[in-house]
């Protein structure tokens, strides 16, 4: 393959940024319009939890595979065929005549999100090859989601008001065409050696999130001892082990189990796990209670999360300033912090004052933007450069599965009835507690992982000051 023209570069990361642009604003658009979908389809509030889950659950489940294929098959091709199926999902979701097509359709739409992100990813890994350019590059990525993240709320808000929900989903129609049209211009790649296929391990792990999901989802709507809720719980806790028992007997497994033999991988992934617990679980408490309990328009809804979606652009080049000088264990002491804060503030009556309420959202907005560049620093910083790629798409993975157990148990909290604001504010408490500890799990977190940083240094310094060779240089 030729040398990418300077040209070709910023077109690359434009049609990229453009397909990370499409997803993330799909998803934070959507909580906006979760009580328009409500109202349309007379939906339950385990029937919310399911048009965002539905996608999260698969898109957790194929994220890996997506990424093999890529590799294995053609990144530019799987990249277009994930534009093309996003973009016709998004059709079907816009034209869904019941919430349970919707949810299906949803699901469908995750199938071509899933070969977006990761082998978007891998064709700027790819094309940029300059280290400065690729940071630049990877930069400019990641101010996306954070742009995504302040806009998709109010833009959502106000195409709800003025158009309707469905258009939540059309919008996404002239982004996918206009960026499958540039396609042409991403020079194609595959990897020298792509990794085995391990469909055994796939199976298990899409069995094992829906099977959970569904139990936490289902549980609150239908008994957690109704047959179809202990089925799923059965099958979920035989999943779990089958799934580590199956990746352990594989050369090249799926999950790469051996990584969390390492402290700060482990810690890195539990991160993440709850960040982005926190994230959804908060995005979907908020929408419904900023509609449903206070009766605010859509649009209205966005401008009151602006505090949150600003601080998710400011904090993020923060972060990773901090993490390349001071290490990650601030910036995930901070974000911890922040996040328990906010938690605290909304359980101490902040949802009863407006001006007490938006300090929460800011606080939250700060937790979750400083957490990011740390997780990824800590996941890949102690991995050979050869598995910096699968470690990062592990964590990528975890990020999703936090996203889908978020809205699964801070929904199973809520009252599936109609709310005043009072009551909405007393029976979300539980969910503000679950913040809080994802919030302080953080923390505990990145103080465990400071501690074994210190210990492995100590011992490393203690090995050499014991070694001939030091010695002998000592006399």
């Amino acid at each position: 393959m030729s040398e990418p023209s300077p040209r070709q570069r910023l077109l690359v990361l434009s049609v990229c940024c453009s397909a990370l642009f499409l997803v993330s604003l799909d998803n934070t658009a959507l909580n906006t319009a979760l009580p328009a979908i409500q109202h349309g389809f007379g939906a339950s509030t385990a029937g919310l939890q399911w048009t965002i889950d539905a996608y999260l659950v698969v898109l957790s489940s194929l994220l890996l595979l997506a990424g093999s294929a890529g590799d294995r098959i053609g990144r530019r091709r799987v990249f277009r065929a994930g534009l093309v199926l996003f973009t016709a999902a998004s059709l079907l979701c816009s034209l869904a005549p019941t919430l349970g097509w919707l949810i299906a359709f949803r699901a469908l739409q995750a199938v071509g999100g899933c070969m977006l992100t990761p082998v978007a990813m891998a064709i700027i890994t790819n094309v940029f090859t300059d280290r400065r350019e690729r940071a630049r590059a990877i930069g400019a990525w990641s101010a996306v989601q954070g742009i995504t993240m302040a806009v998709g709320p109010l833009l959502g808000g106000l195409l709800v008001d003025t158009a309707g929900w469905r258009w939540i989903f059309l919008i996404n129609l002239p982004i996918g065409i206009l960026a499958l049209a540039l396609t042409g211009e991403v020079p194609e790649s595959r990897a020298p050696r792509p990794r085995r296929l391990d469909p055994v391990g796939q199976l298990l792990v899409v069995v094992l999130l829906a099977t959970t999901v569904y139990a936490v989802i289902q549980g609150p709507a239908t008994g957690w001892t109704s047959p179809q809720v202990l089925a799923c719980t059965i099958t979920a806790a035989v999943a779990l082990p089958a799934l580590i028992t199956a990746e352990l007997a594989q050369r090249e497994p799926l999950i790469e189990l051996r990584f969390f033999r390492q402290l700060p991988f482990t810690t890195s992934a539990l991160s993440a796990v709850c960040a982005f617990a926190a994230l959804s679980g908060f995005l979907f408490l908020a929408a419904l209670d900023l509609q449903d309990a206070r009766g605010l328009a859509a649009w209205q809804a966005g401008l009151y999360l602006l505090p949150m979606a600003a601080m998710t652009i400011v904090c993020p080049p923060l972060a990773g300033h901090l993490t390349a000088t001071r290490g990650p264990h601030l910036p995930l002491m901070l974000s911890g912090t922040a996040t328990t804060l906010a938690g605290l503030l909304a359980l101490l009556g902040a949802q009863q004052h407006t001006p007490l309420l938006l300090a929460c959202y800011l606080l939250f907005g700060t937790g979750f933007g400083l957490v990011n560049a740390p997780i990824t620093h800590t996941a890949v910083s102690g991995m050979p450069r050869a598995q910096a790629g699968v470690a990062s798409a592990i964590t990528t993975t975890s990020r999703q599965i936090g996203s889908a157990l978020g809205v699964a148990v801070i929904g199973a909290t809520l009252p599936t009835a109609d709310y005043a604001t009072a009551t909405f504010d007393h029976a979300s408490r539980p969910a503000w507690w679950i913040i809080t500890g994802c919030g302080i799990t953080i923390a505990a977190l990145a103080t465990l992982t400071r501690r074994h940083a210190h210990r492995s240094t100590s011992t490393r310094h203690s090995t050499e000051a014991d070694s001939p060779v030091v010695a002998h240089r000592a006399r």
